[in-house]
C-alpha cells in the first residue's frame, strides 16, 4: 500500500479526550475514530491488527479441536428467561423491543444461545465432547466507558463453550484450552500470565484469568518470574491424552501467580525472592468451568450411556480481541509511538523514500515495493524526512527500510529495527530477502 493513497489519518498532537497511552496512540496512529461514547470505528490500520489477532486466536482454537460458529448479535430475551439471567444481568444489557413487541437484546455474552443451539443438534452422549467458539461483536452498556477500546461499550471478542460428558472430561477440555491460550498469547508476542480467579457462587477451582503486564493495568499482580521463561509453543503435550494434559497443567500451576484479590502471602513467601515479580496487569482472557449451570437451567440434556437424560458439563473461554489491541500497546510502546510485535503489526515494514523525485531513490523504492505484498507500506509522500520518520515510529512498523540519495547511488538500503533501534546497511538483495522473510 502506498501511504500517499491510504486512509491512515495520523495526528501530531495528543487528543484531549484520551486518558491512557493506548487510546492516545490508537487515535494518533489513525487506527480508530470514536462515533459515540464507548463506540469506535476501526480504520484500515486498526482493522488489520484486529484481524491479525483474530486469525492467531482462530488457528490455536482450531488446533485444540474447537469448531468455529457465528451467532447473531441480537438475541431473544426468552433464552435468557429460560436460564433465569434476564432479570439478574443488570443495566449493562441493552434491551430492545422489536416491531412485533417481542423482547430482544444485544448480546453481552452467549451462554444461553450456544446451549440452545447445542440442544437442537446433539442428542446422544456419543456425540460428546463438543467445543464451539465464535469471534463476534458484543455490547455492554457501561455506565462510564473510558480508556478507548480498553473499556468500550462495543467490543470484539472470542467466546468459546465446551460440552462434556462428565467432570473428568470437562477438566481435560479446560486444560486443553489453557494450553491453547498460552500458545495464543505467546504467538501474539506478549506474555499473558495465567492467574487463578474466583469462581463466584458457582464454586469449584477451575477459573483462570490471563493478564498482560502494563503499568496502567487495573489489577495488582504477583507472580513467579519462571512463568515468563516458559516456551509454551515448544511444550510437548498430547492434547488427546489425559495423563499428558494433567502433567502439563500440574507443572503450569506449580508457579505462583495471583491478582491482589487472590493473593496468598504465605504461598508468596515460598517463592524465591529473586523470582518474585509484582506489578499491574490488564485482563485479556478468562477461562471458566461452570458445570451444569446452563444445561440444567435450560433443560438441555442428551441420552446417557444407560438411556437416561444426562446434562453435559460446560465451560466458557473468552479472549478480548479488541481489548488485546490496546493491551499490547500499553505493554509495548515508547515515547515515539507503538512498538508492534511482528505477528500482529498492521504492516510488518515500511519503505521510506527520503527524497521523492530523485530518480535513483524512486527507482530503488519501486524495486522494493514491487517485491512487497500488502504487509509492507510504502511512504511515498512528498513530506520532509523528519515527518516520515516520526510517522513510522508512531505507527510502530517493526522494520523500516530507508532509502536516501547517497545510499541509492550505491544500491544500499538502511534497515532499522523499531524495537531495538538497531540500524544496519543492506544491499538491495539483502533488503529484498528481508521483505521475503517478513512475508513468508
Amino acid at each position: 500500500m502506498r501511504l500517499s493513497r491510504s486512509f491512515l489519518p495520523t495526528l501530531k498532537e495528543n487528543p484531549a479526550e484520551a486518558q491512557i497511552t493506548s487510546h492516545r496512540l490508537m487515535l494518533r496512529a489513525g487506527m480508530i475514530r470514536q462515533t459515540s461514547a464507548g463506540i469506535y470505528a476501526w480504520l484500515p490500520a486498526g482493522l488489520r491488527v484486529l484481524e491479525n489477532i483474530a486469525n492467531i486466536v482462530r488457528e490455536e482454537q482450531d488446533a485444540a479441536g474447537a469448531q468455529e460458529v457465528l451467532m447473531p448479535t441480537m438475541q431473544s430475551a426468552e433464552l435468557w428467561k429460560r436460564s433465569g439471567r434476564y432479570d439478574d444481568y443488570g443495566p449493562e444489557m441493552l434491551r430492545i423491543r422489536d416491531r412485533h413487541e417481542r423482547d430482544m437484546l444485544f448480546g453481552p455474552t452467549n451462554e444461553e444461545m450456544i446451549t440452545d443451539i447445542f440442544g437442537q443438534v446433539v442428542k446422544s452422549y456419543k456425540e460428546l465432547p463438543q467445543v464451539l467458539y465464535q469471534i463476534q461483536w458484543k455490547f455492554r452498556d457501561e455506565v462510564r466507558p473510558r480508556f478507548g477500546v480498553m473499556r468500550g461499550r462495543e467490543f470484539y471478542m472470542k467466546d468459546g463453550y465446551s460440552f462434556d460428558l462428565d467432570t473428568a472430561s470437562a477438566v481435560d477440555t479446560y486444560r486443553r484450552m489453557m494450553l491453547a491460550y498460552l500458545r495464543t498469547f505467546q504467538r501474539l508476542g506478549v506474555r499473558a500470565i495465567p492467574m487463578r480467579a474466583d469462581t463466584g457462587p458457582i464454586g469449584g477451582e477451575l477459573s483462570h484469568e490471563f493478564l498482560i503486564l502494563a503499568p496502567t493495568g487495573e489489577s495488582g499482580v504477583f507472580f513467579d518470574s519462571a512463568l515468563e521463561d516458559q516456551d509454551w509453543l515448544a511444550e510437548n503435550v498430547d492434547i488427546n491424552d489425559r495423563a499428558s494434559l494433567e502433567q502439563f497443567f500440574t507443572r503450569m500451576t506449580s508457579f505462583y501467580a495471583a491478582t491482589d484479590e487472590m493473593h496468598d502471602t504465605a504461598a508468596w513467601a515460598e517463592v524465591p525472592a529473586a523470582r518474585q515479580r509484582e506489578g499491574r496487569g490488564i485482563e485479556v482472557g478468562h477461562i471458566f468451568n461452570f458445570g451444569r449451570k446452563y444445561t440444567q437451567s435450560m433443560d438441555i440434556a442428551v441420552s446417557g450411556p444407560d438411556g437416561a437424560p444426562l446434562y453435559p458439563e460446560m465451560g466458557s473461554y473468552g479472549i478480548g480481541v479488541s481489548r488485546l489491541v490496546a493491551a499490547i500497546i500499553e505493554a509495548s510502546h515508547d515515547e515515539n509511538g507503538i512498538i508492534w510485535p511482528e505477528s500482529v503489526a498492521p504492516f510488518k515494514a515500511v519503505i521510506i523514500n527520503l527524497k521523492n523525485g530523485d530518480a535513483q531513490c524512486d527507482a530503488l523504492c519501486e524495486q522494493l515495493y514491487a517485491a512487497a505484498s500488502r504487509a509492507v507500506l510504502y511512504d511515498d509522500r512528498a513530506e520532509r524526512a523528519g515527518a516520515k520518520f516520526a510517522d513510522a515510529d508512531l505507527m510502530g512498523h517493526p522494520w523500516q527500510l530507508i532509502v536516501g540519495p547517497r545510499g541509492a547511488k550505491e544500491g544500499k538500503v538502511e534497515v532499522k529495527n523499531r524495537r531495538t533501534g538497531e540500524r544496519t546497511e543492506e544491499t538491495l538483495e539483502g533488503a529484498l530477502a528481508l521483505i521475503a522473510k517478513l512475508q513468508g
